[in-house]
């Protein structure tokens, strides 16, 4: 079995850093893709450089425009910096 790329101890400490969800009242659709989900489809496309369109349905990340929106979205909100400074300090280790 494949080691994951976000372990579960690495979660417990991003996990607060990410800003909450935005509650939809009107036209709510599908439900969004988990945080976790998206931050491991970001990190797949990062480490191994492939397209957005090319992320693998199967890891459950949902489709690339949405990890993109999601990264873009944190990069807005100043989260994306500190969940990379967070990931260096960790696997520098």
């Amino acid at each position: 079995m494949a080691k994951p790329i976000l372990d579960d101890g690495l979660w417990e400490i991003i996990e607060p850093i990410l800003p909450k969800k935005k509650r939809r009242f009107r036209y709510p659709g599908r439900k969004p893709v988990p945080d976790r989900n998206a931050l491991t489809g970001i990190l797949f496309v990062l480490k191994t450089g492939i397209g957005w369109e090319d992320l693998p349905k199967e890891m459950g990340c949902g489709c690339g425009m949405t990890c993109w929106r999601r990264l873009r979205d944190w990069q807005k909100d100043g989260v994306w910096i500190i969940i990379i400074t967070v990931l260096t300090a960790v696997w520098a280790i």
